[in-house]
């Protein structure tokens, strides 16, 4: 990439004055306004006061060192001000970007090794088997898949997993729901579920079998065409009943009390959450002898190493508490702080006909994945939930989602594709074949607007290395956002089939819409949204 060749460069320069030992700080990066230049580099203001320099004075030396051993497609160089570099480059290096995307494809175009094939298990959802799916758990489920497709862009290797909380009082609660609805009946008390679902299923309910049993497995067939409609898939359905019954749970306490973390007080067991800087020390049997669902929440997650290297929890906006005393325990057990990431998002608010949408499956007051599914379909779902950093509260109005026009932020994106498919149609009936890129002139594509989305794919690989380090695939929605708001620029005002167009810029021009393609692809794929040839 053109910024690893100018970081390169301004290493170069900098050893070449004398300062052997460059500082991490040291960046190239794209300046925020334009004006500024294509590229700028902070190198003389990390570096004057080892080097014992004024910036503003080393960046000259920099700027004058660049400028006469000039870097590939470098056009000019400044300074701008306490010391910063500023570079400005030719259009060749734009055009460099378009071969690279049509050579690269949509395999490879933005692809970077970050993880070097290191593993990444990433559990989201994890919702209760007691029940459908409701459309908060939509964001989870965009929002994970979303994360393991750009680990694996980025040379890392992802699981996805989620977690079946199959085991106590709430299933047996769920079962008598169930069990009461079956013969006619109110569920028990208020902290049964309630919900109209419940009446349904005790409906389709055998007479034969175990209430909460049948009812586990039937809300997670339910949770599973659910998330499959999505386009979301798991490579583990872990269950907490299975995993205490594989041993993992007795384990993780042998190991704890063999480290010495593990105390009794007031009939209760404790563990010393607190060493390793948790705000106290937590229960993990209580003094009726029922474990807690600290323990083997433990047991589970010690056992999801086995699928990989680093373990990322994917949690609601309510559990924040949990953190401190799953990252301590990790710790006693062996792990590395840094081999543990919880992600916080936050709660999704719906709105239709303008009134707030509430969400409880208990109640059964609630929009399902599903049916959000039926009404807007799984591309503008995802796309909607993948708008915003899953760390801030999100609005969706469904009416908004539903209406196919410009408003709606998925459409507008995938019309750019779908445009650019008709582009290849109508060359088609035209008889207009695409030359090889080899034989294009590149050079032709001078207007802002072709530039402009030059730009645009050039930045991809960056920002999918964002995108990944910040656990950020909203940075991919914005992305392709500002691609398909190029490209509906680019084709209002530079036509490429229309007759009086030369021939040489119209070759160009085709190839700049062929790599516009694989870019878009790419992005959408990313998103787990469809790229579709028409609309």
């Amino acid at each position: 990439m053109i910024k690893d060749d100018l970081l390169a460069a301004v290493h170069d320069a900098l050893g070449a004055l004398g300062i052997a030992d460059v500082p991490n700080g040291v960046v190239v990066e794209r300046p925020s306004n334009l004006e500024h230049g294509d590229w700028s580099t902070n190198a003389a203001l990390v570096c004057a006061k080892a080097a014992g320099r004024n910036p503003r004075e080393l960046g000259q030396q920099l700027a004058d060192h660049l400028g006469e051993h000039r870097p590939a497609h470098v056009d000019s160089l400044e300074i701008a001000g306490p010391g910063f570099v500023n570079f400005r480059l030719a259009n060749t290096w734009l055009y460099d970007v378009l071969i690279a995307a049509v050579a690269d494809g949509e395999a490879d175009f933005g692809r970077i090794d970050l993880g070097g094939g290191k593993r990444v298990n990433v559990e989201f959802v994890s919702a209760n088997p007691t029940g459908p799916l409701h459309a908060g758990h939509g964001r989870w489920a965009a929002y994970g898949d979303s994360l393991c497709r750009i680990f694996n862009r980025c040379g890392y290797q992802s699981h996805a997993e989620t977690y079946i909380n199959d085991r106590g009082v709430q299933i047996q609660r769920f079962g008598e729901s169930l069990a009461a609805r079956k013969v006619g009946e109110e569920p028990p008390t208020d902290d049964h579920y309630m919900g109209q679902y419940i009446i349904e299923w005790a409906a389709e309910m055998p007479d034969d079998v175990d209430p909460a049993v049948w009812g586990v497995e039937h809300a997670l067939a339910d949770q599973k065409a659910a998330l499959a409609a999505m386009h979301v898939e798991f490579d583990t359905w872990s269950s907490e009943k299975a995993s205490v019954e594989a041993g993992h749970m007795e384990s993780a306490m042998e190991r704890l009390k063999e480290g010495g973390y593990v105390f009794e007080e007031g009939g209760a067991t404790w563990l010393r959450t607190t060493d390793f800087g948790d705000d106290k020390d937590r229960v993990l049997i209580k003094s009726d002898g029922e474990a807690t669902y600290m323990l083997p929440d433990i047991g589970y997650h010690e056992s999801k190493f086995e699928r990989g290297d680093l373990v990322i929890d994917v949690l609601g906006a309510d559990h924040h508490g949990y953190v401190a005393r799953m990252s301590a325990a990790l710790q006693m057990l062996g792990h590395a702080k840094e081999d543990y990431e919880v992600i916080i998002g936050q709660n999704v608010k719906l709105m239709r006909d303008e009134k707030e949408v509430r969400l409880s499956k208990r109640t059964g007051t609630m929009i399902e994945i599903s049916d959000l599914v039926d009404e807007v379909g799984p591309d503008v779902a995802r796309f909607a939930y993948l708008l915003q950093s899953i760390d801030t509260s999100q609005t969706i109005d469904i009416d908004v989602l539903k209406a196919q026009a410009s408003e709606n932020p998925v459409f507008y994106v995938q019309y750019a594709h779908a445009r650019i498919h008709s582009i290849g149609r109508q060359a088609d009936e035209r008889g207009i074949e695409r030359a090889p890129l080899a034989d294009a002139d590149l050079s032709t594509l001078v207007h802002e607007r072709e530039l402009e989305l030059l730009r645009q794919l050039s930045s991809l690989a960056e920002l999918i290395e964002i995108a990944c380090n910040d656990r950020a695939p909203h940075r991919i929605t914005n992305w392709v956002r500002d691609v398909a708001g190029a490209y509906h620029g680019f084709q209002h005002d530079c036509p490429v089939l229309r007759d009086d167009v030369d021939p040489a810029l119209q070759q160009a021009r085709l190839w700049l819409v062929e790599a516009t393609r694989i870019g878009l692809s790419v992005g959408l794929d990313l998103l787990g949204v469809d790229a579709p040839k028409e609309m």
